[in-house]
């Protein structure tokens, strides 16, 4: 079967017969079979997929079919969908079944999206390469001793892989567009309270969002359109009016862009990294576009802020894992106290742990100021400072990550190290900004490389023509 670049594509050999939804989740289905060692899916719902197919085949032939006919879609290991397992790629969950579906994934799902199954993530999306997965780790289709990206690594290595055309992840530091950097596809983080976050197992509830991972820029956007909205089972979603964004791809004009200095410039990023940004950079100048340099002085603390604030809100959100409602209860209890201790301690890996201390010490009475409230007021500035950018600059452009795939276990060892994968893609989660990574070319080794757009608040309209225009320029070869 011929690789599909956008659904449009897909659309058109299903109008003139050459293709069948059928026939495309069969494919799908061999793929998923022929790359079980990427570990990408945990679960595929086969039988549920291929019968959706059937069904959708017979509304294009009534032409009663809906916008996402020919879809076929995964799903981030963190999204109920009623009737099925959902485990947040954890232990404390097991047996777990979900009672409703999403907001998101129902959109899709009316607009006749077919979901062929479960994927793999960082455990509870914690995490940047997909090793904190109680299912094993993921691996990179492009060289399989790297990482593949996290939290939603699963999703990207599925899409990188043509094992589904697109997928639905998270991001609540980076978690959809560092994984699509790392995978060479486009990865999108809308505006938070863009997409509705019902039926999203919570993170850190004030940096969670839902986004969308592609093949193309306009895949992206038709799928941000399709679950964008009011939705009266979450509060925080916006009840703003959604644009066209799939009609709105054209762009026009020159546009006023400002990059990081430190982004660019410093040592700390691969040079092939810098030099692929670089290029980008001066050939969107050459082309009559302002490009100019900006600093921020809040650079060094995006990174504490948003590590203090979302294990904090990671140690409220888990609590309710405890061993007695539902998930993993531990037969080894004597007492309450022994039943929440033990479930909880053999329920979640390492790194949830971790990040359950860390919030609970910040949230501790003695650290609540020193730590908690300091962190919120820096998110204050940084949101105030950057606001101040984008009365200044239509859109910022960066690296999505400070380097390419990292060998699988090569900072397990070090959180550190592992946490500064995020470095450029923390400051949308902290502020709520929407920011898109699209493929960037490759560096040695054929790894992928990432170029992030970041636009103001609810920007996605001019981001995704921006980033559309970026897309014909020829990047990702």
């Amino acid at each position: 079967m011929k690789e599909y670049l956008t659904l449009t594509q897909i659309q058109e050999d299903l109008r003139e017969g050459v293709l069948t939804c059928v026939n495309l989740v069969k494919h799908y289905l061999d793929r998923i079979q022929e790359n079980a060692h990427l570990n990408a899916f945990v679960e595929v719902y086969a039988a549920e997929a291929l019968a959706a197919a059937e069904v959708v085949d017979q509304k294009l032939a009534r032409g009663e079919a809906g916008r996402l006919a020919g879809l076929i879609l995964g799903l981030k290991d963190v999204l109920s969908h009623q009737g099925h397992a959902v485990r947040a790629g954890s232990k404390i969950l097991n047996s777990y079944t979900a009672p409703y579906t999403a907001t998101a994934v129902q959109r899709l799902l009316d607009a006749d999206a077919i979901v062929i199954g479960r994927q793999n993530c960082d455990e509870f999306a914690m995490g940047s390469s997909n090793e904190n997965s109680a299912f094993g780790p993921v691996l990179n289709a492009a060289d399989h001793t790297r990482v593949p990206g996290g939290s939603s690594g699963g999703s990207a290595a599925a899409v990188q892989a043509g094992l589904c055309h697109a997928s639905l992840g998270s991001d609540t530091g980076g978690s959809v567009r560092q994984p699509a950097a790392f995978c060479g596809v486009v990865g999108l983080k809308p505006s938070y309270g863009r997409i509705s976050r019902h039926g999203l197992i919570a993170y850190a509830s004030s940096f969670d969002c839902i986004g969308p991972i592609t093949r193309s820029v306009a895949d992206a956007a038709l799928l941000l359109e399709i679950m964008s909205g009011a939705d009266d089972f979450d509060s925080t979603v916006s009840t703003r009016e959604v644009p066209a964004y799939s009609e709105s791809l054209a762009w026009s004009g020159k546009a006023r862009i400002g990059y990081i200095r430190e982004s660019v410039e410093s040592t700390a990023i691969a040079p092939e990294i810098r030099e692929k940004t670089t290029a980008l950079l001066d050939r969107l100048k050459a082309k009559g576009h302002a490009v100019e340099p900006i600093e921020m002085p809040l650079l060094h603390s995006l990174l504490p802020t948003y590590y203090i604030l979302t294990t904090a809100e990671a140690s409220s959100n888990l609590s309710r894992f405890d061993g007695v409602r539902y998930g993993h209860r531990s037969q080894e209890a004597t007492d309450l106290e022994s039943l929440y201790k033990r479930s909880r301690t053999k329920g979640f890996g390492e790194e949830v742990r971790r990040r359950i201390l860390l919030g609970t010490f910040v949230l501790s009475a003695n650290y609540y100021d020193a730590y908690y409230t300091k962190a919120q007021r820096v998110r204050r500035l940084v949101r105030e400072e950057s606001e101040r950018f984008f009365k200044q600059f239509d859109f910022l452009i960066s690296p999505v990550t400070p380097t390419t795939a990292f060998k699988i276990g090569e900072k397990t060892e070090d959180p550190l190290q592992m946490y500064l994968a995020d470095i450029f893609t923390v400051q949308a989660n902290v502020i709520g900004n929407p920011a898109i990574a699209i493929p960037c070319g490759s560096g040695e080794n054929s790894l992928p490389i990432g170029i992030q757009v970041m636009a103001p608040y609810f920007g996605e309209k001019n981001m995704l023509a921006f980033a559309s225009y970026l897309e014909s320029l020829g990047l990702k070869h």
